[in-house]
């Protein structure tokens, strides 16, 4: 099943462990699929190297860089559909929708009151992970 994730649930993964944890390890042992765009792996570093200065004993160079290898990368036109209260989350909608992923996991309550939009189910981590893990 193809997913896309929103920054928050890999930079919780990634720093913080729990259910977003769980979910990107279905991702890296093959029980998911993992859409990106370079705009969303961008945002992924930015915010890592952000969160990096208030908890340096944690390397998320390998998670990030795992993710950059092996998720599957889609291409989506600019600029983005406008569908969310905060325009920076448009590119998850997009992504999905251009990959045809009918998931986005997030815990961001700007993409989860747009859950539905064009049949894109938008799950906060652990309705995701009860529903599909």
């Amino acid at each position: 099943m193809k997913v896309v994730l929103d920054t928050n649930v890999v930079i919780s993964a990634v720093y913080f462990g729990g259910v977003p944890l769980k979910i990107l390890k279905a991702w890296r042992d093959g029980q998911l699929d993992l859409v990106v765009t370079d705009d969303i792996l961008a945002e992924y570093d930015e915010i890592a190297n952000r969160l990096h200065a208030r908890y340096p004993a944690v390397d998320f160079h390998p998670w990030i860089d795992f993710i950059r290898e092996n998720a599957t990368r889609q291409e989506v036109q600019k600029p983005y559909p406008s569908v969310c209260e905060d325009p920076d989350d448009d590119v998850f909608v997009a992504c999905a929708l251009a990959a045809d992923a009918k998931v986005v996991c997030s815990g961001d309550r700007h993409l989860l009151v747009i859950d539905g939009h064009q049949g894109i189910e938008i799950l906060a981590p652990r309705q995701f992970a009860e529903k599909y893990l």
